[in-house]
């Protein structure tokens, strides 16, 4: 029969999290807690129970082994997580993903099938896609045509929607009030597609 601190444990990889993240959202002060709580050699105060089921997405009931589903009536399942980079401003002569770029890390769907996250900037790629919204990225040198990628020009890359007219790519923002981005022959050297757009974060 599992125990609360076997379904603790359960609980957390069911749903992509580390010990740290653990940690850091019930105000542990390292990942160690959370660890000698899941191996039984730290006890959980009763009060804290109640807070460790939120943070899982799950009930009391579930966790203290009383008969039941991890969730509660009328909730779906949370999809499984996965921490990716997020990328801030690119620094010239760099690989996107070089620790100069990175600001962080973000949790999003592991069915994604992402490699890192944009923060989109300005409101180019709007309604669809909002300044500030985040973008998971998947790395791929080539996309189709009609497909919303991260391009790379120079030091900067922004977020477009790319079609190919022979030997010419356009970059074309959603927002009509920005004009069209136009590549063509020795041009084309300084525009790298870095990946395909997969999801969208975005806060309430």
């Amino acid at each position: 029969m599992s125990t609360i601190y076997d379904r603790i444990r359960a609980r957390r990889l069911e749903l992509g999290l580390t010990a740290e993240d653990l940690a850091q959202q019930l105000g542990y002060k390292d990942k160690s807690s959370i660890s000698k709580i899941e191996n039984g050699k730290a006890d959980i105060p009763q009060a804290k129970v109640e807070l460790f089921a939120n943070a899982l997405h799950t009930t009391t009931a579930y966790l203290m082994g009383v008969d039941g589903p991890a969730l509660p009536p009328g909730c779906e399942p949370l999809p499984r997580l996965k921490r990716l980079p997020l990328v801030g401003r690119i620094a010239c002569g760099m690989p996107i993903l070089a620790e100069q770029n990175i600001e962080g890390e973000v949790a999003v769907p592991e069915a994604w099938h992402a490699d890192f996250i944009l923060t989109c900037r300005g409101d180019s790629m709007a309604p669809q896609i909002m300044d500030g919204d985040l973008v998971a990225v998947r790395s791929q040198p080539e996309v189709e045509n009609g497909e919303i990628a991260v391009v790379r020009i120079g030091d900067e890359a922004t977020l477009k929607k790319v079609s190919f007219d022979g030997t010419t790519m356009v970059l074309q923002p959603l927002n009509p009030a920005y004009p069209l981005m136009t590549y063509t022959g020795a041009a084309l050297a300084e525009v790298h597609i870095e990946g395909k757009a997969v999801g969208l974060c975005r806060g309430l």
